[in-house]
């Protein structure tokens, strides 16, 4: 392919003219960006097996979608999509949808192989037909971002500028904290950067480590000041120099991104390469796993991604427009509601979609032209195109691929997978985690074994090997069709695991939910938050974590006091739960600390010197008369639930008196006018807390008559 010649500089110009001629060229270069619309990995089998995860409906538009509005709206204007399995798909897409006109801004070239294996084999490829003429963007066709890249572009060329060379790639990171929405525990990273000039030091995954170790290098970098951070997400969008693709032609062993960041960390002395980070408020994700789909999805229903949101039909596609009503509701042309049909909040339903009567549907996503009974029960289901429901028919927090037949009386318990073209029922229950798919798990068998074989490779789809299994009734119903995804040859463990591939390493729960299941197995695994935890409870967490760390790291009070309004700003949390969260966070404190139940007497004497340590925390919230009675509340609220402490109560409101956190005329107001209900009031009867009100009372009189 021809590359576009900038201007040069005239003969005779000398070398500053052809310095200057060089530069100019390379910002008249177009942004190119190169896209890998294949994952090389099976993390959503079976349901890749009929279509690649490119083309796999979000919010009923194909993923790969997602990724060139991205590119095309940041200013990329040529892209290369590199293909392997179901190409053929992939291509037809392409050529169909609007990137591929000529009035497009972007333009789309598609590379197809079938022997890209590997990340590192399509760069490979970029190398040998000289496709890159200037710096690029590396993504996936699972991104899904409405990040503006100019910025990070920016920073990236000028630091190219200054020290020609030497970076040869840019990571774009947002800020979100272990347990939001859109994070999951596989991606979890450790990133260690000069905080001068963002350069990446050191970079690890956390996932199955329990204890981190640092290189020396990072302590003796020569940077005069450096950050440790695990509170990024890596958005999986890249910009690279040409140097990137040229590392990877010369060097076999660099197989995915993963590999190549830690090659230039190790080698950096030796081959004076470095990577440098960009941390962006926009919203960057991969739809890594259908744990990431259930996030990504609601995110875009609840205009998280905007404007990439489903009413814009961003694609340009006949019959893909929506209206948008209050509660996140979106109604495709032609959908038809049943009487006394409810569609609660964060909800989309595609054009020519029928639904019965009596159907309460709330955070789905239902395709088009479907046909829903009556009676159905819909929460967190993703209902792609096609689907027949019968009545009486409920579905949570599962996937329904294309032209599925549901029968009557249907229970579908979180987490499982339809694929295409199964049938269930009448009358089944499926347990939480079940896949359900047409193909026999032991076509597998089958199949050529490679380490490094897609995700999306050609498998099971020759229909001369394929095995005609009987269906069993009692697994997918009298009149169902399909075999359950179990392997036979995998014990209890590597089931669990391929649960685990399929929707992610951090299984979504209910937040309100208080099973067992959510509890940690013992003092030392802390609790993992849910994705779907709100904003309100991630603060709390994040706020004990700033409070262990001031306690190990002896961090004074008025740096608490800033980590703790970034995180007000960060999570848009008011003023009143700040204090509530942070008073609760301290009583409960000891409560993290000990490994068992302490006495009253114990937790007594644990938590005084805290409140005497950090007083000037509460002190910097507590100012005005309801700030009292809101502190008050929240002290009151920990102690209803720890009945058995409430001989320690008396000693806290006395430490946090004498500390002058809480005013004498307030503590009153809140014992006479607080009691609301009877454990309340059970409470204020309490023989030590009527003694200490009587104290005060008296201290009060005391120091009156003095004052006369």
């Amino acid at each position: 392919m021809a590359a576009k010649g900038g201007k040069q500089g005239r003969p005779g110009s000398g070398l500053p003219g052809r310095k200057a001629a060089a530069e100019q060229e390379e910002q008249e270069q177009p942004l190119q960006a190169v896209l890998v619309a294949d994952s090389f990995n099976r993390r959503f089998f079976p349901v890749t097996k009929d279509q690649p995860r490119a083309l796999l409906p979000l919010a009923n538009v194909a993923m790969i979608d997602y990724t060139l509005e991205f590119l095309t709206s940041t200013g990329v204007q040529e892209t290369f999509v590199f293909c392997c399995w179901m190409a053929s798909k992939i291509k037809e897409h392409l050529l169909k949808s609007k990137w591929c006109r000529p009035t497009s801004p972007n333009t789309v070239h598609i590379i197809t192989s079938e022997m890209f294996l590997s990340l590192g084999d399509v760069l490979r490829d970029v190398e040998a037909k000289s496709l890159v003429r200037s710096d690029f963007l590396l993504v996936h066709g699972d991104v899904v971002s409405n990040i503006d890249i100019g910025p990070a572009l920016q920073e990236h060329r000028q630091r190219r500028k200054t020290d020609k060379n030497v970076s040869v790639m840019t990571m774009i990171f947002k800020e979100a904290s272990p347990g939001h929405r859109s994070r999951c525990e596989e991606d979890d990273v450790i990133v260690a950067t000069d905080s001068r000039s963002q350069r990446i030091l050191h970079y690890q995954k956390t996932l199955g480590t329990k204890r981190l170790q640092f290189p020396m290098n990072v302590f003796r970098s020569g940077s005069e000041e450096f950050e440790i951070r695990h509170d990024l997400l890596d958005c999986h969008i890249s910009i690279c120099s040409p140097q990137v693709a040229e590392l990877f032609h010369d060097n076999f062993d660099y197989q995915t991104r993963d590999d190549f960041v830690r090659g230039i960390l190790v080698n950096e002395e030796i081959l004076h390469n470095q990577i440098h980070m960009h941390v962006t408020d926009g919203y960057g994700v991969r739809v890594s796993n259908l744990l990431m789909y259930d996030s990504v999805s609601s995110d875009l229903v609840r205009r998280w991604v905007y404007p990439l949101t489903p009413e814009a039909n961003f694609t340009d596609q006949k019959g893909q427009s929506c209206t948008f009503s209050r509660h996140n509701v979106y109604r495709g042309s032609g959908v038809s509601l049943g009487h006394g049909s409810q569609m609660e909040e964060n909800v989309l339903i595609g054009r020519d979609t029928s639904i019965g009567a009596n159907c309460h549907i709330s955070n789905s996503v239902i395709g088009s032209s479907c046909t829903i009974g009556d009676n159905v029960h819909l929460d967190h289901a993703y209902i792609w195109n096609d689907v027949h429901i019968a009545s009486n028919v409920t579905i949570s927090q599962s996937v329904v691929c294309d032209r599925v037949v549901v029968k009557e009386g249907v229970t579908l318990n979180k987490q499982c997978v339809l694929a295409y073209n199964v049938v269930i029922g009448p009358a089944v229950t499926l347990g939480g985690g079940t896949v359900v798919s047409m193909h026999h798990p032991e076509e597998e068998e089958e199949e050529e074994e490679d380490e490094f074989q897609s995700d999306d490779a050609e498998v099971g789809h020759n229909k001369d090997r394929t095995r005609l299994k009987a269906f069993n009734p009692k697994e997918v119903g009298a009149e169902g069709r399909g075999h359950i995804w179990r392997p036979s040859s995998l014990d209890e463990a590597e089931e669990e695991e391929l649960s685990q591939c399929l929707w992610g390493l951090v299984l979504k729960t209910d937040p309100e939910s208080d099973s067992e299941d959510s509890e940690p197995d013992g003092p030392d695994e802390p609790l993992i938050p849910s994705p779907e935890m709100d904003d309100v409870k991630v603060f709390q967490l994040e706020v004990l974590g700033t409070l262990q760390r001031g306690q190990e790291e002896n961090i004074s009070c008025d740096n608490l006091v800033l980590e703790i309004n970034s995180l007000k700003y960060a999570y848009n949390i008011s003023l009143k739960e700040v204090l509530q969260i942070t008073t609760r966070v301290v009583l409960d404190y000891p409560f993290q600390q000990q490994g068992s139940q302490p006495t009253p007497s114990q937790y007594a004497a644990l938590l005084l010197p805290l409140l005497k340590k950090w007083a000037p925390v509460f002190k910097n919230y507590v100012k005005r008369a309801q700030d009292h009675l809101d502190c008050l509340s929240a002290l009151e609220e920990h102690f209803l639930e720890h009945e058995g402490h409430w001989g320690a109560m008396v000693k806290v409101l006395m430490q946090m008196y004498q500390l002058e956190i809480l005013e004498e005329d307030m503590i009153h107001r809140w014992f006479s006018q607080g009691a609301s209900t009877d454990q309340s009031r059970k409470l204020r009867r309490n023989q030590g807390l009527q003694k200490f009100i009587q104290w005060l009372e008296e201290a009060e009189e005391s120091s009156e008559e003095d004052g006369e």
